[in-house]
């Protein structure tokens, strides 16, 4: 099998990767918190299939490739390129301990969830087909309408015993004439999703070169994409490590909460905030509404645990 390492620049934790991943419902993961990581899913550009199994790695993650079982050269720097983004190794966080030299809540943060950085949907592709399953219905309702479209349309990944199941790839999608629990137009809208992938508009790369506002205009140009959505497949679809979402009531709320505020930010209250975040403030926004789900436990819909991170 095929194997790579990524190295982390500035604190990283797989264990904490994976303990967000646990109470983060789009990927319904249930691995044991600090165990490796198995990821499935489609490969940006060739949309081939495959399964990746992270393992800390002293400085970083190693990466094996458990399908295919003979990946090709390009289909391993794609791979490379994309699981080192879902764990935001593509990033130079050596700076962001300095973060939390400017701003004392930050430093709080840090240490209260040392290493962990954003973990971002398996692509943006995934991202906008998640944000319109997701529509007007209950985030556990759209998280099993998710789920059972990998187990019927995707395709399957042998992790040992177990078996993987990821997310159709949009080749598959884009015939897609109707699923259970898909309502209204939202077929139709993950038809466009599709497309939109095959013709390179949800391209990481290409989304995260563009202006932040030009990157959100054109994916609200996608059917069914509207500001939340944009926000959210740029953010956590292509991870862009430096930007806080403007349509996100619940960050506004992690700040009232953990900056001591009587009540939540205005939007420029919170521009003025977050300029101590930079370049960083994704990666800051994560601590901030993990917090805020550690103190609420409301997505995960349990009582928090003391100390352990959900996931916002």
């Amino acid at each position: 099998m095929s194997t790579f390492i990524l190295a982390a620049k500035g604190p990283f934790s797989l264990a904490a990767s994976t303990r967000f991943l646990e109470g983060f419902t789009p990927a319904a993961y249930t691995a044991a918190a600090g165990q490796s990581l198995e990821m499935a899913f489609p490969v940006e550009g060739t949309w081939q299939t495959a399964g990746v199994h992270v393992r800390a790695h002293p400085g970083g993650a190693e990466c094996e490739v458990v399908s295919p079982s003979a990946p090709t050269r390009e289909l391993l720097t794609a791979l490379r390129a994309q699981v080192a983004r879902i764990l935001s190794l593509d990033v130079d966080g050596s700076g962001f301990p300095a973060v939390g030299e400017r701003d004392p809540v930050i430093a709080g943060l840090q240490r209260r969830y040392p290493g962990l950085r954003p973990v971002g949907f398996w692509s943006p592709y995934e991202a906008a087909a998640w944000a319109v399953i997701g529509q007007r219905i209950r985030i556990r309702q759209a998280a099993a309408i998710k789920a059972s479209m990998a187990r019927q349309l995707g395709e399957p990944v042998t992790f040992g015993g177990h078996v993987l199941h990821a997310f159709p790839a949009p080749q598959r999608l884009i015939a897609l004439g109707g699923f259970p629990g898909l309502t209204g137009r939202k077929p139709e809208w993950l038809r466009s999703i599709a497309a939109a992938a095959l013709d390179g508009r949800l391209d990481t790369s290409r989304l995260r070169a563009l202006p932040p506002e030009q990157a959100l205009a054109r994916l609200r140009q996608l059917p069914g994409i509207g500001d939340f959505s944009a926000g959210l497949v740029l953010l956590r679809g292509a991870a862009a490590p430096d930007q806080i979402p403007h349509h996100e009531p619940r960050l506004a709320r992690a700040v009232a909460l953990a900056y001591d505020l009587p009540q939540p930010p205005s939007a420029q209250e919170l521009e003025r905030i977050s300029g101590s975040w930079r370049p960083y403030r994704t990666w800051a926004t994560l601590l901030l509404r993990t917090f805020l789900e550690d103190q609420t436990g409301e997505i995960a819909g349990k009582q928090p645990m003391p100390g352990h991170s959900m996931t916002p």
